[in-house]
């Protein structure tokens, strides 16, 4: 625990006693890599299921971008499969999301040319990078046709250009607790302003059957918030984990991500997060429980849309709605019992 309240002393001192729910909206979940040993999309299983068209429809992605707007969420980044989209289709997404989300963006979607990099610059706050892990021959094993050397080219194009820079890191992968030096040097190689870390979740069909512990987790967090008191640290936490929350926070992550909160808006697992960031000392900006009482409708009619996406978008943010009504339904009667 001396290494947990290190850091949570350094994060409070260095950061407003608030967390947040950072969103990652995902466009595809094809990949035409799809070779990292760890991952879901290397399995064969997803292979068939998804074929090279599994791209979300514009209406669908728009729907996320509005709720994270609307309940005080921060897009953490749009992120998907490699080579789902050309540029100018990307593009065209980010557009739309940035219209619909009031402000700037970060993204994940694998690398980018300097060129396109400026062509991205009005819509884009910043550049994260799936690095997974800094360890070379471990990175090199696990991840074959994704190799780092043009992720840190183009991290430090970013910087030239004005952008902010982030990773994600994912703990479990066999990385070593003295590999911690590597990531430390990595990140002030790179100036990084934020890291995302993610608990190694096991995938049938991958070599992978366990996930890491939440203290050894935890303690990754804490160790970078303590050797970078400013940078902003996001932990990904899941449905099954997400009794760990509280002790990310305390570790000195500022927020959470990953958890599945259109899908568990209002459950007792939503509810659970919020109140552990309490116990935290934090305010937990925005809500995984509370839907506001808005026409929706009217939200989306006010939106600089053509008139078939906005329809497109009135029919599919009813799904979505619907789910989360009937989970907080759900909740409300199971408390009553």
């Amino acid at each position: 625990m001396n290494i947990i309240n290190q850091a949570n002393k350094i994060y409070l001192e260095n950061f407003p006693k608030e967390s947040f729910y950072g969103r990652c909206i995902f466009l595809s979940w094809y990949c035409e890599k799809a070779t990292c040993k760890f991952c879901f999309r290397s399995t064969i299983h997803h292979k068939v299921k998804y074929a090279n068209k599994a791209k979300r429809s514009m209406a669908s992605i728009l729907c996320e971008a509005l709720l994270a707007k609307e309940l005080g969420w921060n897009i953490e980044f749009l992120t998907g499969g490699y080579g789902i989209y050309p540029f100018e289709e990307l593009l065209e997404i980010i557009k739309n999301v940035v219209k619909v989300y009031g402000k700037k963006i970060w993204i994940n979607l694998g690398t980018f040319s300097e060129q396109e990099l400026n062509q991205l610059k009005p819509y884009i706050e910043g550049i994260c990078c799936s690095i997974e892990t800094v360890e070379k021959k471990l990175h090199d094993e696990l991840c074959p046709d994704k190799p780092i050397e043009p992720y840190s080219e183009m991290l430090k194009t970013a910087e030239k250009l004005g952008f902010k820079k982030s990773i994600t890191i994912v703990i479990g992968l066999g990385e070593k607790e003295n590999d911690f030096d590597l990531l430390k040097n990595f990140i002030e190689e790179h100036n990084l302003d934020r890291i995302t870390f993610y608990a190694l979740k096991p995938v049938k069909g991958t070599p992978f059957t366990k996930g890491p512990e939440t203290e050894y987790y935890a303690n990754w967090i804490a160790k970078t918030r303590i050797a970078f008191p400013k940078i902003e640290i996001i932990a990904g936490t899941t449905a099954r984990r997400y009794e760990e929350a509280g002790k990310l926070l305390n570790a000195g992550a500022n927020a959470i991500t990953k958890f599945p909160a259109t899908k568990l808006f209002g459950t007792k697992q939503a509810r659970y997060i919020e109140k552990e960031a309490e116990k935290t000392g934090r305010k937990m900006t925005g809500t995984l429980t509370k839907l506001p009482n808005i026409d929706w409708n009217n939200e989306i009619n006010l939106l600089k849309l053509n008139n078939t996406l906005k329809e497109q978008t009135k029919e599919k943010l009813g799904q979505y709605i619907s789910v989360m009504e009937n989970n907080i339904n759900k909740t409300k009667q199971n408390n009553l019992k």
